[in-house]
């Protein structure tokens, strides 16, 4: 019952704080990049606070190296929705790649446009995989960090699904820095499931893979061995069981 209520009083909050915040980010756009960016990822940030007194529901970060000083490209696991709102509190000033049709949703669709996503048709075959390379490039240029899910979808706790090459060549041809992250999320944020488990999520950031001079299907494999084996062992403590 404790669960119940907690999850619905998050998920009111959530969908009412998305019809509130969506329109005033739009409403940012004339300001600069530095201001708009964390008034718009304020939103994220209120709701993991609301997640964590609704829900019980927290996190804590362990980080296996020093972050970039400059620009990286993130590859993520995906799991939950969690992810999609922590990362931009774990992680410097990023933008995600998404299927464009998410940019035409009223007000929270323009809102997501005024952060400069790198949106990109997936029908479209490799020429997606250009797009998201020219995008990207771009982003990184700009001092931006890009977030991948290279899964390309959310995977519940314990499969596994092929990753998928765009982010790995986005790298290949750039020429910056890959940081893989771990999580757990999904065991107490499953997909498309209305409650909420308490618990602390566990989120291991690795150490950057250094891409000059590799393919990539080598920095993909490389990164995905890592985020895989990490999530096999957080599977396989037992420190992070759902209360």
């Amino acid at each position: 019952m404790r669960q119940l209520l907690g999850s619905t009083l998050f998920w009111l909050f959530f969908v009412t704080s998305i019809l509130v915040y969506a329109p005033l980010v739009v409403l940012s756009y004339p300001l600069p990049y530095r201001w708009r960016y964390p008034f718009a990822t304020g939103w994220a940030r209120l709701n993991l606070r609301w997640l964590k007194l609704t829900c019980g529901l927290g996190y804590h970060v362990e980080y296996e190296g020093e972050l970039p000083k400059g620009s990286a490209i993130v590859f993520s696991k995906h799991q939950s929705t969690w992810e999609t709102l922590a990362l931009q509190e774990i992680l410097p000033a990023q933008v995600w790649v998404l299927k464009r049709e998410l940019l035409w949703i009223p007000f929270f669709g323009w809102g997501l446009a005024t952060l400069e996503p790198i949106a990109i048709d997936r029908g479209a075959g490799r020429q997606a995989v250009q797009q998201l390379v020219t995008q990207g490039i771009r982003r990184l240029e700009r001092g931006r960090w890009v977030v991948i899910f290279p899964e390309g979808t959310r995977v519940p706790p314990g499969k596994r699904v092929r990753y998928r090459i765009g982010g790995a060549v986005l790298a290949e041809k750039s020429g910056y820095p890959v940081v893989p992250v771990a999580h757990n999320a999904g065991v107490y944020w499953p997909k498309h499931r209305f409650l909420k488990r308490p618990g602390t999520i566990r989120v291991v950031v690795g150490k950057a893979i250094d891409t000059h001079g590799k393919s990539a299907t080598e920095i993909l494999q490389e990164a995905e061995n890592w985020i895989e084996s990490r999530v096999a062992q957080m599977s396989g403590n037992g420190r992070n069981e759902p209360k």
